[in-house]
């Protein structure tokens, strides 16, 4: 792994469109695996991933629509591509996702891509026990899912390795 210290991005909630987002930053890991080969790139991320803790779930591209998952922190291990994903929900912030990156969202936090490239695609995963639930941000429903996102247990490890507590204080 190239860099152990993730980016942190911290993201209010956003009353006027409903996403939570959460009072956990955002950790966006650079170049975590350098391989240049994709299929190899994916199983090294899901082997990563479940070592500490965190089983794959899946391997696909970032919906291109605002969403949030109240229910599950989630790890997505970019393997093929970029994109320009938008984090916090319609009003988020922007940044881009490369191959070799990997994006730790707390529960609540709203996502969605914004531009990618045809071939883009990740490997997601959440800890045991956390099924994430796709929700679209309703102002009505805010406070519901805030209470949902503040008990989602907190995993014992980052998805990339390492104490997640200290980044997650």
């Amino acid at each position: 792994m190239k860099d152990s210290q993730p980016e942190l991005l911290h993201l209010d909630s956003d009353e006027m469109t409903g996403y939570p987002n959460s009072p956990l930053p955002v950790l966006i890991y650079r170049q975590v695996l350098d391989t240049s080969n994709a299929e190899e790139r994916a199983d090294s991320f899901e082997a990563m991933f479940k070592r500490h803790g965190w089983p794959p779930a899946w391997r696909y591209h970032l919906y291109d629509f605002d969403h949030f998952h109240s229910t599950a922190h989630e790890a997505l291990g970019i393997f093929r591509g970029q994109a320009r994903a938008r984090l916090g929900g319609p009003h988020g912030q922007e940044t881009v996702l490369k191959a070799g990156d990997v994006l730790v969202l707390p529960a609540g936090v709203g996502h969605a891509s914004v531009e990618a490239d045809d071939d883009f695609c990740m490997v997601g995963a959440y800890p045991p026990g956390q099924e994430p639930e796709i929700e679209r941000g309703d102002p009505a429903q805010l406070a519901a899912a805030q209470s949902r996102v503040a008990t989602v247990a907190l995993p014992e490890n980052a998805p990339v390795g390492g104490p997640l507590a200290a980044l997650w204080e």
